[in-house]
């Protein structure tokens, strides 16, 4: 029965790359539209929520948001979240209710979906590149300033440990929120690695609930940049100390 089981996993990653495929097809005529003008990307972010509803909701996919306190969404904020599965995109693009942008790997440029996005709104980062790094902050800091928000996950990456454990953040999110005086709203992704642990290449995937927790922000409001490394500690702490709930 374990074979039968790793059959219908792997034939799900297929359906699901089919539909993601199919409704990027049909939305592409508006999404290219979208973000050929930065007066647009908020309506580019309208057809992105949509796009990640209707891929997921095909795919037999949904996700259950459970928040803390109601946010405010008239703020900016940058949320950062646990990052172990490709379908925390479509999770974190449905929980943001404001306008917003992804900063992530700049290798997500070559991705004909999400080059898309990262080629316009979103931001694109190399770490292993300091003119890369301080162009894409600058960035960061420029939107922010224009109440734009900002999606981080602060792992960097999806690491290889399977099960998957959360990792070091780095101190960019931080140092950034203290600067720029932005509340950080702290995200546990509890489960959607069991659907699909990173692109589901190794171990398919499956339909299902994720189930997600969404902190009260963080103010930073006060705090220096020598603070910065106490902030992203009690980022971890908060996101760490749920997923290990979680799991218990």
């Amino acid at each position: 029965m374990n074979w039968m089981k790793q059959f219908l996993k792997k034939l799900h990653r297929s359906w699901y790359i089919v539909v993601v495929s199919l409704f990027f097809v049909l939305f592409y005529p508006f999404l290219y539209y979208f973000s050929r003008n930065r007066s647009r990307y908020k309506a580019l972010n309208h057809f992105r929520r949509f796009y990640a509803l209707c891929s997921s909701c095909f795919s037999g996919l949904a996700f259950n948001y459970k928040a803390e306190t109601k946010i405010d969404w008239n703020r900016t904020y940058i949320i950062c979240a646990n990052h172990a599965s490709n379908l925390d995109i479509p999770a974190t693009t449905l929980l943001i209710q404001n306008n917003f942008a992804y900063m992530g790997k700049d290798d997500l440029l070559d991705n004909p979906i999400t080059g898309l996005f990262f080629k316009t709104i979103d931001i694109p980062l190399n770490r292993e590149s300091r003119i890369s790094s301080f162009k894409a902050f600058k960035k960061a800091e420029e939107y922010l300033q224009h109440g734009i928000s900002l999606m981080i996950f602060p792992e960097g990456k999806i690491a290889d440990d399977y099960p998957p454990k959360l990792h070091p953040f780095k101190n960019g999110p931080f140092r950034l929120a203290i600067s720029q005086n932005i509340p950080i709203i702290p995200v546990t992704i509890k489960d959607a690695w069991k659907k699909m642990w990173d692109d589901g290449t190794k171990y398919g995937s499956s339909p299902g609930i994720c189930h997600i927790c969404v902190h009260a922000p963080v103010e930073t409001s006060g705090l220096s940049l020598a603070d910065a490394d106490a902030l992203r500690d009690k980022i971890y702490t908060i996101i760490h100390a749920d997923l290990e709930q979680y799991e218990s």
